[in-house]
């Protein structure tokens, strides 16, 4: 049985972050689209929600209300998507302030390893962070320990 986890941390400021080799930018739909479900299709290869999505399934949620580009962070070295984190502001919670979430956080496997991850989602934190979010949330598989040990030197537990 699937178990899902949801993980928080506050954002009290700017996280900095160290250099990468690579460059963090915001997605374009009109440039970005294919190339970013290729790589979230690879990533997410085995995953019940977030893989196998064609692009009917990227317009949907890029139609949604919260969807917002300059959120939706890529990594790209040489040319090509090695890292995603998309994010989402929930600002629909009854007595309680916005919260922001790292909506879909990925890496090529093939880039594993090199501080992909934790640079989109320290732009993703960042990000929230100048939109006046003061709480980031997550949700992860229980049994994706690379990612739990990402998300926790992160801060969220």
């Amino acid at each position: 049985m699937r178990h899902i986890l949801k993980i928080h941390r506050t954002l009290q400021g700017r996280i900095p972050d160290t250099d990468h080799g690579f460059s963090i930018e915001t997605f374009n739909p009109s440039l970005h689209k294919q190339a970013w479900l290729e790589l979230n299709n690879k990533v997410f290869i085995n995953h019940p929600d977030q893989g196998n999505w064609v692009m009917q399934d990227l317009e949907n949620r890029m139609a949604e209300s919260w969807f917002d580009a300059d959120g939706f962070f890529i990594a790209v070295e040489n040319g090509h998507l090695v890292g995603t984190c998309w994010t989402k502001i929930h600002h629909d919670l009854v007595n309680q302030a916005p919260v922001g979430e790292l909506f879909v956080v990925g890496v090529d496997p093939d880039y594993m390893g090199h501080g992909i991850g934790r640079a989109v989602s320290i732009a993703a934190m960042n990000y929230l962070f100048s939109k006046g979010i003061r709480e980031a949330m997550l949700y992860v598989d229980a049994d994706n320990v690379k990612g739990l040990k990402l998300y926790e030197a992160l801060g969220f537990n």
